[in-house]
């Protein structure tokens, strides 16, 4: 097998549960409104760093939709799956969008919460001296 070569995402990123691989940025983030068989999903107009499984036709319950399941390509664990063709003209939107699964994903990896706080005491504009 070759060497694999993932992309880093800088931003508010989305990465594979259990190697914490980069997948999506925040900024894609279309929709959390989503439902998958194993519960929440996320809507994303782009992935990164996937294999994509055979195109198969699968009912959903938006109807019949052609997709791919899509694989982290660093350790291999399902993700979710992409949107291929749809059959419902309301649901043309969700062509070539991906799904990650919310359980197999974590949020914001790499993101720094963390901020550097001085050292002084000050005082509102509301205090007197």
């Amino acid at each position: 097998m070759g060497r694999i070569f993932a992309v880093e995402l800088d931003g508010r990123v989305y990465g594979c549960k259990s190697c914490n691989t980069h997948l999506a940025l925040s900024t894609d983030l279309i929709s959390r409104g989503f439902y998958c068989h194993r519960g929440k999903a996320y809507l994303f107009n782009n992935v990164v760093n996937f294999t994509s499984g055979e195109v198969v036709e699968r009912m959903m319950l938006s109807g019949m939709h052609t997709v791919a399941d899509i694989f982290c390509c660093r350790c291999g664990q399902i993700i979710g799956w992409k949107y291929e063709t749809v059959q419902e003209k309301s649901q043309k939107y969700k062509e070539g969008k991906f799904v990650l699964e919310r359980g197999r994903i974590v949020d914001e990896i790499g993101f720094s919460t963390e901020f550097c706080v001085e050292g002084c005491v000050s005082m509102s504009d509301t205090e007197d001296d």
